[in-house]
């Protein structure tokens, strides 16, 4: 049957396929096809651009590893997607070159974990699910200033106090375990997709110390939990890169233009992509390896280039083009001047200080990010990047001021990013304008600053005050704490634009 839109337009579903232009790829199986054997928590657009990609590259060979979502929050995507099928057309775009389409159809189901809590814990206590994986953000993990688990969040206090009605992934995760455990079933894998450094250790070691707080009161009961919990599951480690912008009202336009059905989620994505996966799985996998994943021993010398020179770079782009009205990455890094300083962070600061091991190859991953920042196919806006900055700056940025000052290194454009991300606090562009700050730490950072009051000085002390921004080990020294004052100074007197160009005109071209 096919189903037509609120507007009366046929919207696209497994009825629909049939009537799209043969160059459009269709879903690797058929209706009804396989069996669910991955539960994705946290789904958007990244997910549906990655990591369902390489799972969908894969279902004709392997069909017991189709993906069941789960929305932990909104029921956007459910609402979006069910009377789709699960099915949504990626789009991937390259400068000068026409775009590929596809449908995507490893995506079964999406269930609102607000709505059916339990059924959300019978999947993933269900034996055939042997991996679930997350992109839930840095947020959404709930470490505290020293990066364990903080029992002060208003999320881990509630499932703490009622572990068998979780809300929060890594209640859910606890709780599954729980129920695998109790009634004889095997462990499954949890695979985060987030940006987080050892992202499956650190998500190993929280869900270990929640396990143990939300059984508290049964200490036997707890410890049996975490015992078998540390036996029975697994926690690689991965590193995810893609770009993918949010989608908007224009691409589902040109979408149903393209495709002459109604898609109410088409992602729009670059042609890059990469993942990076430790081969550690308690209860199998895909053959992710013949789409083109990459198994390797260590995973951090990738963690730490695509965060120290990508994420790093976006962030810097982001707090210093959403004062200045430039909307998107590849507006942005037109300017010379933009150009110039992710240039020479890369190269003075971010290169020299990256890990041993995670060097090599770097001149080349540096001159193919910046071909990807200036895609004006992707329009990846800039107040997207911007989000967060409070969670994301400690992983991106302070970890190469942190070797810039042990191995006593100028970090002047680390400090200028930096300075440009309190400045962008402030809430207003260079013409006036006011923006939204979106950051879980928003009130306080915004309450911080406006304690400080104008002086450039109280509005650098107060933020390297806040709790958790730097991280453990991490230390201002007067030098750093001065040439963020100076840069900040600056972007007040003379706007983002004229501040830059003044850096980049001074001898040498340094900031």
């Amino acid at each position: 049957m096919n189903i037509p839109s609120a507007s009366g337009v046929l919207r696209l579903g497994w009825p629909s396929l049939e009537r799209l232009p043969r160059s459009v790829r269709r879903p690797a199986l058929p209706q009804g096809a396989g069996s669910v054997g991955i539960v994705h928590l946290g789904v958007g657009n990244f997910h549906r651009a990655h990591q369902a990609v390489y799972t969908e590259a894969v279902l004709a060979d392997d069909p017991g590893w189709a993906i069941a979502g789960v929305s932990l929050r909104r029921p956007d995507m459910h609402l979006a997607l069910a009377p789709q099928q699960g099915l949504y057309t990626l789009i991937e775009r390259s400068a000068g070159q026409a775009p590929s389409v596809a449908v995507i159809g490893a995506l079964r189901s999406v269930l609102v974990a607000p709505r059916e809590p339990r059924a959300v814990t019978a999947l993933l206590a269900d034996p055939s699910v042997r991996i679930v994986s997350l992109t839930i953000t840095e947020k959404a993990y709930c470490r505290d200033a020293h990066g364990g688990l903080d029992l002060a969040d208003p999320l881990v206090r509630a499932d703490v106090a009622a572990p068998r009605t979780p809300t929060g992934a890594l209640g859910y995760l606890v709780e599954a375990a729980r129920q695998r455990r109790e009634a004889g079933r095997p462990g499954f894998t949890v695979l985060s997709c987030d940006n987080l450094s050892g992202n499956g250790s650190i998500t190993r070691e929280l869900l270990l110390q929640h396990a143990l707080a939300s059984f508290a009161g049964e200490p036997q009961a707890a410890r049996d939990l975490a015992a078998w919990i540390d036996a029975e599951m697994s926690f690689p480690n991965g590193m995810v890169d893609r770009i993918v912008p949010h989608t908007t009202d224009e691409l589902r336009a040109q979408v149903g233009e393209l495709l002459g059905v109604e898609d109410a989620a088409p992602v729009a994505t670059e042609s890059f992509t990469q993942w990076v996966l430790e081969d550690r799985f308690a209860a199998g996998r895909p053959h992710w390896e013949r789409a083109g994943v990459q198994f390797v021993d260590d995973v951090a010398p990738y963690e730490a280039m695509k965060l120290r020179l990508l994420n790093a770079a976006h962030s810097a782009i982001a707090y210093l083009a959403v004062p200045a009205g430039w909307a998107t990455v590849d507006q942005a890094i037109a300017r010379p001047e933009l150009r110039h300083l992710i240039e020479t962070f890369w190269r003075d600061e971010a290169v020299p200080c990256l890990p041993a091991g995670a060097a090599s190859g770097a001149g080349e991953y540096c001159s193919a990010l910046m071909t990807r920042f200036q895609n004006p196919a992707l329009a990846h806006r800039t107040d997207q990047i911007a989000m967060d900055g409070s969670q994301k700056l400690p992983l991106r940025l302070l970890p190469t001021v942190a070797a810039c000052l042990a191995t006593h290194r100028p970090c002047s454009r680390s400090a200028l990013i930096l300075a440009a991300w309190i400045r962008f606090l402030g809430g207003r562009t260079d013409d006036g304008r006011v923006y939204t700050i979106q950051d879980p730490q928003r009130d306080g950072l915004v309450e911080a600053l406006r304690r400080a009051g104008p002086s450039a000085a109280d509005r650098v002390a107060a933020m390297l005050a806040m709790p958790g921004l730097t991280g453990a080990g991490f230390s201002a020294g007067p030098g750093l704490i001065d040439a963020i004052t100076r840069h900040l100074a600056g972007l007040d007197r003379l706007g983002t634009l004229g501040w830059l160009r003044q850096q980049a005109t001074r001898q040498g071209g340094g900031t």
